[in-house]
């Protein structure tokens, strides 16, 4: 990305600051610290000080391509000894740029010791709270990040698509699940976002299910949760098959209910919606037909830098969906002992006007029988 988004973001950040009262801030979080800097090396925090924004790195940014490279902009400061603190360092040159009487620091991440850290190098400086600011930048997506999006998307459903060329009956889950990361990675994703999912028969339908040596059987549901990292932005897809044989009836009523609770919930994907009325969307479908102890606490959520992003679709979830968020809806129904069906996408909010919800993941959700 551009040198200038970073400095458009940080300077973002510097005025919700300054409207707090503080004009200086430390980002530890490693998604935040990538967002607002390019890059996040392990252990690397941003400070944003009087004088300049310093990426204070334990070890140097890395040189590979999905790693992010840190914007040019920035004052680069990687620490001479090992084992040393980024953030304790950050405290020491802020100091020496002089003038800064308070810190935001982001205690969510931060531990107990490393804020003793801080205060004990800068006893007069007051720190103050930073609170979920960077998040709240991150969850409305430019262009630019959705389009890698858009390619971890493509990545998944190549992926997924190849598998569901191959022989499966007699493969165990966790076969299944390690192939379908090598070939993510084949096609040119970081990564897995998250633990690939596989789950056979009794298995099936369960959200994050971690895949066992259970092998494949005829009649089955097989269900399949996976996701791409692709620049450092993940997205998943999920979806549901029977195996090697045409589907029972249990099992073509269970999938055409899941399929229709997942639409309810794509169809109120727009401008406006309160997270929590889409969430009740997928919820009603799955309630009338007297399902709504198998629903998870959440039908969806926001996706980015992380998996788990806001906004989260779940009953007391607070405020609306804006456009350019890129969120998944992601109904399932488990019957113990059976197994079961789960159908998960990701979109992106976009006003009616721009052709609705932009679906990402483009498998078929047709029930097929493999």
């Amino acid at each position: 990305m551009a040198a200038e988004v970073y400095a458009s973001r940080r300077q973002r950040l510097r005025e919700r600051c300054g409207a707090g009262g503080n004009a200086t801030a430390l980002v530890s979080r490693p998604a935040n610290v990538r967002y607002l800097a390019g890059a996040a090396p392990r252990g690397a925090v941003l400070l944003l000080g009087p004088g300049e924004d310093v990426l204070v790195c334990a070890v140097p940014p890395d040189e590979r391509p999905h790693e992010g490279r840190p914007d040019e902009a920035l004052t680069v400061r990687t620490l001479p000894h090992a084992g040393g603190d980024p953030a304790v360092a950050a405290a020491d040159i802020l100091l020496d740029q002089g003038g800064a009487e308070s810190l935001a620091v982001e205690e969510h991440h931060l531990t107990v010791a490393r804020h003793r850290a801080l205060r004990s190098v800068a006893p007069r400086l007051r720190l103050a709270d930073l609170g979920a600011a960077v998040e709240q930048l991150r969850v409305i997506k430019d262009e630019e990040e959705i389009s890698c999006l858009r390619t971890g998307a493509e990545i998944a459903d190549q992926a997924l698509g190849e598998l569901l060329e191959s022989i499966l009956v007699g493969r165990t889950e966790r076969h299944l699940a390690l192939e379908l990361e090598r070939r993510l990675v084949d096609h040119g994703a970081d990564g897995p976002a998250f633990p690939t999912s596989v789950g056979t028969g009794p298995h099936s339908g369960r959200r994050g299910h971690r895949p066992t040596d259970r092998r494949v059987e005829e009649g089955d549901f097989l269900t399949v949760c996976l996701g791409a990292t692709y620049r450092g932005y993940r997205c998943e897809i999920g979806r549901t098959f029977v195996i090697g044989t045409s589907p029972a009836e249990w099992q073509i009523e269970l999938y055409d209910l899941v399929f229709a609770a997942q639409r309810a919930g794509r169809e109120s994907l727009v401008p406006g919606a309160a997270c929590r009325d889409v969430d009740h969307a997928v919820r009603q479908v799955i309630d009338s037909a007297g399902y709504a102890d198998g629903l998870p606490d959440l039908t969806g959520h926001g996706v980015g830098l992380e998996i788990d992003e806001d906004p989260q679709l779940a009953p007391a979830a607070m405020g609306k969906l804006d456009a350019c968020v890129p969120v998944t809806v992601e109904p399932g129904v488990h019957l113990p002992g059976r197994g079961g069906v789960r159908i998960d996408d990701t979109l992106v909010v976009r006003p009616e006007a721009d052709g609705g919800p932009e679906l990402l993941t483009i498998t078929t959700k047709e029930l097929l029988a493999l």
